[in-house]
């Protein structure tokens, strides 16, 4: 395993792919929670949130009128410990309705693999180096962080990693999870602000809150439609 240091210099390092890489409007990694706090349950109501969200018209929409290209390449990724960032449904790239429903049909289909504790700047910057390493080219880069929390018990601080992470050019965006309706235990204190103050970054960057299974759904349609379209600069938070 790398040390958190060792990790970063890693994939600052990393060599460019050999062959020319695959032009998309963005390149966007979903960073799901799946720490201690949050159960099978919510795991899948996650999933099932990304799942229906991505084939929305609306998302589509995005999509094909969100750059010059009319396409986006997504993966989804689980994170929880240190060492514990699991992809669930590696680079794809979503162009119309059909590619959108094979995205969520891989969502669903794969099996929980990421446990333990937080370590949110580990996952950052596990989301930075499958930027790093993937086959595309996109005209903007986003990492989409969820969470429960922004406690951080082990590896990189969220700062650092913010500041690598932003320094290369990729914006950080997070959904504030405040699911009391659910069966999850998020900690009390205003997530939002630790969001807006710790987590986010780049030109741009928003949070979205939601706050139960419905407003999940509507905040995880919303967010994809905010970056997909390059819409988030209107501030830090999206009601």
């Amino acid at each position: 395993m790398l040390r958190p240091m060792a990790l970063i210099v890693s994939i600052l390092a990393a060599p460019l792919a050999a062959q020319e890489p695959e032009r998309v409007d963005l390149e966007l990694v979903l960073l799901a929670d799946a720490s201690g706090s949050i159960d099978d349950v919510e795991v899948r109501l996650q999933r099932q949130g990304y799942a229906e969200a991505m084939a929305d018209p609306q998302v589509l929409w995005a999509i094909e009128n969100g750059g010059a290209l009319g396409r986006i390449a997504v993966t989804y990724v689980e994170w929880a410990s240190l060492g514990s960032q699991e992809t669930v449904v590696d680079w794809m790239v979503v162009d119309d309705e059909a590619s959108a429903r094979e995205f969520g049909a891989r969502l669903m289909e794969a099996p929980r693999r990421a446990f333990g504790s937080n370590a949110i700047g580990a996952a950052l910057l596990a989301g930075l180096e499958r930027i790093a390493g993937n086959d595309f080219e996109g005209g903007r880069k986003v990492i989409d962080l969820s969470g429960d929390s922004a406690w951080n018990g082990q590896g990189p601080s969220i700062e650092t990693a913010r500041e690598v992470i932003v320094g290369e050019g990729v914006v950080i965006n997070g959904l504030a999870i405040s699911c009391r309706a659910c069966s999850g235990r998020p900690r009390a204190g205003d997530l939002e602000a630790e969001f807006r103050d710790r987590l986010i970054g780049g030109p741009g960057a928003f949070v979205v809150t939601a706050d139960g299974d419905e407003s999940f759904m509507m905040a995880v349609r919303r967010k994809l439609i905010l970056e997909i379209a390059d819409l988030g600069g209107a501030g830090p938070f999206v009601d």
